[in-house]
C-alpha cells in the first residue's frame, strides 16, 4: 500500500513509534495524517512538529469506548474523508505483577485497550475499507503474543489475542478476493518508555526509528505477518520442537528470558 496520497490514521499516534511513523508518513507524501490519542496535549505537540511536513489533524479518542469510536470515526470521514492506511498502535502495560496480584480493573483495561479497542477500530473502518475496495490495517501485537512470560500474563493475552484476530481477518479478506490489507506486526521490547526496567537477556531492546521504519516498509510491501527482530520467528519452531519443560529450561532459566520484567518499571508519569 502506498503512502503517497493517502489518508492514514495511526491510533496511539501522539506518542512512541506511532508519532514516528507519523513522521514517515507524510515524508512518503501521504494526503493527510490523522492522530488518535487519549493524551489532548501530546497530539497539539505533534501536530506542531510535523505541520511543516504537511497537513496533521488530530482527535482526542479514548479507543477504550466504542460509541467514542464511532463517533470519531464518522466525524474524521466527515472532516477528511475515508481513511485509507490505519496503523494501531494504542497500548498499555499496566505493572510487573503477577496475575493474582492484579485487580479486575486492571485485567479489563488490559484487554480492552490492547485487544478489544483494535478489533472495534477496525470493524468501524472495515466496511467502507472493502465497499471501496481499497485500504490497508496494521495492527501492532508484541513478540509477547508468540512468548508467554512471568509478571506479564494479561499483557500477553491481550498480544496473544491480537494476533489470532489480525490474521484471521487477513484470511478472510482475502477468501473474498478483497483488495484491503491486513498486516500483523508482532515487535521485541521497544525503546519507547513503555518498558523501561526490562531486562533483554537474548535480543537487544528495539531502536524505535528503525523498528518504525520496518513497520512502514511492511505496510509498503502488503507483508502479511512481520516478526522484529527476525529471529522472534523462530520462537514458535523451538515452543513445537522442545517439550514444555526443555523449553522453560533452555528459555526461561539458562537464557533468563522469564526475568525480564523483574525491574520493570515503566514510563514515568
Amino acid at each position: 500500500m502506498r503512502f503517497n496520497g493517502a489518508n492514514v490514521l495511526i491510533t496511539g499516534g501522539a506518542s512512541g513509534i506511532g508519532r514516528i511513523m507519523g513522521r514517515m508518513a507524510l515524508e512518503r507524501g501521504a494526503a493527510r495524517l490523522i492522530i488518535w490519542d487519549i493524551n489532548e496535549s501530546n497530539i497539539e505537540l505533534v501536530k506542531k512538529e510535523l505541520s511543516g511536513k504537511g497537513q496533521v489533524s488530530g482527535l482526542c479518542v479514548d479507543v477504550s469506548d466504542n460509541d467514542i469510536i464511532e463517533n470519531a470515526y464518522r466525524s474524521t470521514v466527515n472532516m477528511y474523508g475515508p481513511v485509507d492506511i490505519l496503523i494501531q498502535c494504542a497500548g498499555i502495560v499496566t505493572s510487573n505483577a503477577t496475575f493474582d496480584s492484579l485487580t479486575p480493573r486492571d485485567i479489563e483495561r488490559t484487554m480492552m485497550i490492547n485487544a478489544v479497542a483494535p478489533m472495534n477500530v477496525a470493524h468501524v473502518m472495515l466496511a467502507d475499507m472493502i465497499k471501496r475496495d481499497k485500504g490497508h490495517i496494521c495492527n501492532i501485537a508484541s513478540a509477547a503474543g508468540m512468548l508467554s512470560m512471568p509478571k506479564m500474563s494479561v499483557y500477553a493475552a491481550s498480544k496473544w489475542s491480537v494476533i489470532g484476530w489480525s490474521d484471521s481477518v487477513r484470511i478472510e479478506l482475502a477468501k473474498m478476493k478483497s483488495k484491503v490489507r491486513f498486516t500483523t506486526v508482532a515487535p521485541y521490547f521497544i525503546n519507547t518508555g513503555m518498558f523501561d526496567g526490562v531486562s533483554s537477556p537474548i535480543f537487544p531492546i528495539l531502536d524505535p526509528e528503525n523498528t518504525a521504519r520496518k513497520i512502514v516498509r511492511s505496510i509498503e510491501k502488503n507483508k502479511d505477518f512481520r516478526g522484529i527482530p527476525f529471529g522472534s520467528h523462530f520462537i514458535r519452531f523451538w515452543q513445537a520442537l522442545l517439550p514444555v519443560c526443555l523449553f522453560d529450561f533452555v528459555f526461561g532459566t539458562i537464557f533468563g528470558i522469564y526475568h525480564t520484567m523483574d525491574h520493570f518499571t515503566g514510563r514515568k508519569k
